[in-house]
């Protein structure tokens, strides 16, 4: 029996990750998370409370474990760009070191489509990370940085590692501020002209949850995943004009009386374009986002 543990478990897309993992009878799983854990993840995993940030606290997490996915962090838009910095800096430090004495199998680094904030290849594959220049944002930065850890760690000291960037995860659970559920809110509420952030031109690779999800295990369990980042994304761009347009139809309104309205994005980041290429995670792992 494998042992995996996913840190930041109780989050949105780690909880996808443990509803994955426990369909599957090959593994047991423990939860690391300072948050609150939901009645059925501790029926059915093991819980880890302590700050990963302690390096005594992450070797506690990943003792006897055999994998490791590893999610917890701050994210994007938490509009603290220095503590954001600190906090996930110190988790790739602690973490990473104690995978390595845990000597795990696996690794799986979840970054995010964030490194490529200044593509130029669209859909972009992953080595355009090392093409195009470095975040702006410290949520991206502070990404690409979690990613040179496993890498020097497998350089120094032989890491089993994998990354993975997923793209522009949603699904129910997420943060109310979130792009989806605020439209899928304005709609209901049949807001026209109905505010949107930018010009509406911007392009994003909504990717539901459930995929993500199983492309990190498909990319955790694979040997043609080691040392290898992987993009997992849909196949397809949405402008959010567009997105827009579908929540307002979803939400049964006529599509004749939606008008939108320009708003200044409150993100110090916006690109135009975010578009995965995704040719390598289906040839290598055999993964298909549904």
């Amino acid at each position: 029996m494998q042992r995996v543990l996913v840190t930041g478990g109780a989050g949105v897309l780690g909880a996808a990750v443990v509803r994955r993992l426990l369909r599957d009878p090959d593994y047991e799983v423990r939860v690391s998370d300072q948050r609150a854990v939901p009645a059925w993840m501790r029926e059915g995993c093991e819980v880890h409370r302590g700050d990963l940030r302690a390096l005594s606290e992450a070797r506690k997490a990943l003792a006897g474990c055999t994998h490791a996915i590893h999610l917890a962090g701050i994210v994007e838009g938490a509009g603290a760009p220095h503590t954001l910095t600190e906090v996930n800096n110190a988790l790739s430090n602690a973490v990473v070191r104690a995978a390595l004495d845990a000597d795990v199998a696996r690794f799986v680094y979840v970054s995010s489509s964030t490194v490529y904030e200044r593509a130029t290849v669209f859909p972009t594959p992953e080595e355009h990370a090392w093409e195009c220049p470095p975040p702006r944002s410290a949520y991206g930065f502070s990404k690409l940085t979690g990613e040179a850890y496993c890498r020097a760690a497998f350089a120094e000291h032989g890491l089993r590692y994998t990354i993975c960037r997923p793209f522009n995860a949603y699904g129910p659970g997420g943060p109310d501020d979130a792009v989806i559920p605020d439209l899928i809110r304005k709609s209901l509420d049949g807001l026209s002209p109905m505010p949107i952030y930018g010009s509406g031109e911007q392009t994003r690779t909504f990717t539901w949850l459930d995929d993500v999800a199983d492309g990190l295990v498909c990319a955790m369990r694979s040997p043609a995943g080691e040392g290898e980042a992987f993009n997992i994304g849909w196949r397809e761009e949405t402008s959010i004009a567009e997105l827009a347009r579908l929540c307002w139809e979803a939400c049964g309104r006529d599509p004749e009386q939606l008008e939108l309205a320009a708003e200044p994005s409150p993100k110090a980041v916006d690109p135009l374009r975010r578009s995965a290429d995704v040719e390598k995670a289906r040839e290598r792992l055999g993964w298909r986002r549904r």
